[in-house]
């Protein structure tokens, strides 16, 4: 309780010393966070928005490894690529339906969550987010990456290429769940996205686009 009150108390010494009431310091950061997570679950949304992206893009199955190694040598690599595709286009098809999720998370934003994300670490707010929305996204998101890895065919590849490979004499099998590997990588590619622009309107005056934006922020 002391440290709810001790909470308050700085946020009101704050929004005295910056002329904002505690009211629109929430708004103001409520303005930021849905901007961030719009515009960071838009740059996933579009083609390649994964699968372009050096930093998130969704690789072949680590339990796979093997697989996809002798499958290149010997000389599928379109067809590996041709998967590897697939597997991104279904997180693309996902960060889709993210706003909505991250909206409504961010509307239910306390005073306390407020002030502890404003004087917090640079990542303060994508951590807030992972916590309150994580299971959301997985349920989520596991039906739509299945229905999109099924129209981009990625079962169909993928299941081309373990017949490739079962004729490989001596190897083990292998059987990852393509949805839920790529529903964990697609989130956790999301948060990296997040996370990029919270620090962005954090850091650099030119991406604080409102009044309000740049009193809340510029009042650190």
């Amino acid at each position: 309780m002391k440290k709810i009150i001790l909470f308050l108390s700085l946020l009101t010494a704050i929004a005295a010393h910056a002329q904002l009431s505690t009211k629109d310091i929430a708004s103001g950061l409520k303005e930021a966070l849905t901007r961030g997570v719009s515009k960071g679950a838009d740059s996933l949304a579009k083609a390649d928005g994964y699968f372009k992206n050096p930093r998130i893009k969704i690789p072949f199955p680590p339990d796979a490894e093997k697989m996809e190694k002798r499958l290149r040598e010997i000389g599928l690599n379109k067809e590996v690529d041709d998967f590897v595709r697939a597997l991104n286009r279904g997180a693309e098809d996902a960060a889709k339906q993210v706003k909505p999720i991250f909206i409504n998370a961010i509307k239910k934003m306390t005073i306390t969550d407020v002030t502890s994300i404003l004087r917090g670490q640079p990542d303060a707010a994508t951590q807030f987010l992972k916590k309150t929305t994580t299971a959301e996204l997985q349920t989520q998101f596991k039906p739509i990456i299945k229905a999109s890895l099924d129209k981009a065919d990625a079962a169909k590849y993928y299941s081309n290429l373990a017949v490739e490979y079962d004729k490989i004499p001596f190897v083990k099998k292998v059987n990852p769940d393509l949805t839920a590997y790529t529903t964990g990588l697609a989130i956790q590619g999301l948060f990296v996205m997040i996370a990029d622009e919270e620090k962005n309107i954090r850091a650099n005056p030119a991406a604080r686009t409102t009044d309000l934006l740049k009193k809340v922020f510029g009042m650190k």
